[in-house]
């Protein structure tokens, strides 16, 4: 691993002013960055710990919605009763996602910001319309969670732009699942997942993951359902028409295809299934 400067700020500004750089990287949980890092992948000159700034915690807004701090730990999410009352599907989410010694390190923020399309909160988090907010040194904005994801580690995030707080509307009437297949341990990567939130009337998100380059929304599959007979083999062959399958270490494009054909219809049976 190529050396670094080890920055720990103690305040916000100090921090945004540090990450004003090129050679600049935030580290927050570190899990991928570190590996990253260790395989030459990256090579900052700095990072700065954002361990110190205080953004964590969870509670609700005005309108009902979670707000997570950037740097609340998955393992804390996972745990919340909050959580597990108003958005039960991402408490099951969590529970196979990695494993907990990664969810004790590992933050939102990070998670996000990593962009690994084999990720699984990633999909769930844009089926639900979550946003996040953004604070660099210039502005502080508000984005969808599925605008930050433009490719294969790649984001929409500016220099030195940190994820302050992640924002989740409230289920209402809506029932949501995430379901992922490995070839593995269930806390493996997946070779898909797919994510469904719906009111099993006219409000329909679902999002593919682990097949393509980045979280993808299945509209054309979204449209079909919408016609209320709920033909989900029609709408499986609508997605699959709609996006572009890759091949990777988890499985071939025509594997991931097949795959995409069964666990829509899974998933949307276990939405519709869900209990608030």
């Amino acid at each position: 691993m190529a050396p670094f400067e080890l920055a720990q700020p103690e305040d916000l500004q100090e921090a945004i002013a540090l990450l004003d750089a090129e050679d600049a990287r935030a580290l927050s949980g570190g899990t991928a960055l570190m590996l990253m890092m260790k395989a030459g992948v990256l090579r900052p000159k700095r990072l700065v710990s954002l361990r110190k700034l205080g953004f964590d915690g969870i509670d609700t807004g005005p309108g009902g919605e979670l707000r997570v701090g950037g740097i609340t730990t998955l393992s804390t999410l996972e745990k919340s009763p909050l959580v597990k009352k108003g958005w039960p599907v991402l408490t099951r989410t969590l529970r196979t996602l990695s494993n907990v010694r990664v969810r004790n390190v590992a933050t939102v923020g990070g998670n996000l910001a990593h962009a690994d399309p084999h990720m699984d909160l990633p999909p769930l988090l844009c089926a639900l319309g979550a946003r996040v907010v953004l604070r660099n040194k210039n502005e502080t904005r508000t984005l969808p969670v599925e605008q930050i994801s433009t490719g294969y580690l790649e984001t929409s995030l500016r220099r030195g732009e940190l994820i302050m707080a992640l924002e989740v509307p409230p289920l209402g009437k809506r029932r949501a699942a995430y379901l992922k297949c490995t070839t593995r341990s269930a806390d493996d990567w997946p070779s898909l997942g797919i994510a469904v939130v719906s009111d099993f009337q006219q409000d329909f998100r679902i999002f593919l993951s682990a097949a393509t380059d980045k979280p993808t929304r299945l509209t054309a599959a979204e449209a079909v359902l919408k016609e209320g007979n709920f033909d989900v083999k029609r709408a499986a062959e609508a997605a699959l028409s709609q996006v572009h399958i890759e091949s990777d270490l988890h499985g071939s494009a025509d594997y991931k295809k097949q795959l995409l054909r069964v666990y829509l219809g899974r998933a949307i049976h276990e939405a519709r299934s869900a209990v608030h």
